[in-house]
């Protein structure tokens, strides 16, 4: 698949089958992971892989009761390492890592969408909480959750700004 028909083809999916995904396909989307970029190569991030009922379910709960995210039978949870401040201060604390998940997890989406999987971004729920299910250490800031399975419906495309009006050249 070209990339930007993957760009393009891309979907929020917050209907999954009751399918499991296969080990392999779990392997390529952790390689899509680690190969993005990141400031300074230090790779900031860090991911769980859950597949446990119980805890996709507090999950779940800590992200104001999106049934959906239980209902995937691939949760990842993508994780800033703030230890990152060390190199880079409050800027690595507050926008690198932030940026170096970003960077993983669209690769992460990217990728599913080529695997034939859906997925979608998550970002309202209470980090204390998701620290609580996932036991995270304290240098680990939980970003984003993305649940991901084979979709059981296809959205039509969103609508979009047009070009001009989102991209501004100087010459």
């Amino acid at each position: 698949m070209e990339v930007i028909e993957a760009i393009r083809g891309r979907r929020s999916i917050r209907r999954f089958k009751p399918r499991e995904i296969e080990p392999e396909k779990v392997e390529v989307l952790k390689d899509a992971l680690i190969w993005a970029p990141s400031a300074g190569n230090l790779q900031s991030r860090r991911f769980y892989f859950v597949f446990n009922p119980g805890v996709k379910r507090g999950l779940a709960r800590a992200a104001l009761a999106q049934r959906f995210i239980e209902e995937a039978p691939l949760v990842v949870v993508g994780c800033g390492d703030l230890r990152i401040g060390r190199y880079y201060g409050e800027r690595g604390i507050n926008l690198y890592c932030i940026q170096d998940l970003s960077c993983s997890i669209q690769n992460l989406m990217l990728t599913a969408f080529d695997l034939g999987l859906g997925s979608v971004w998550v970002g309202a729920f209470y980090e204390d909480e998701v620290k609580g299910v996932l036991s995270l250490p304290d240098n680990l800031r939980p970003l984003a959750i993305v649940p991901i399975g084979y979709p059981a419906h296809n959205p039509a495309p969103p609508g979009r700004v047009s070009v001009d009006e989102a991209v501004v050249e100087i010459r």
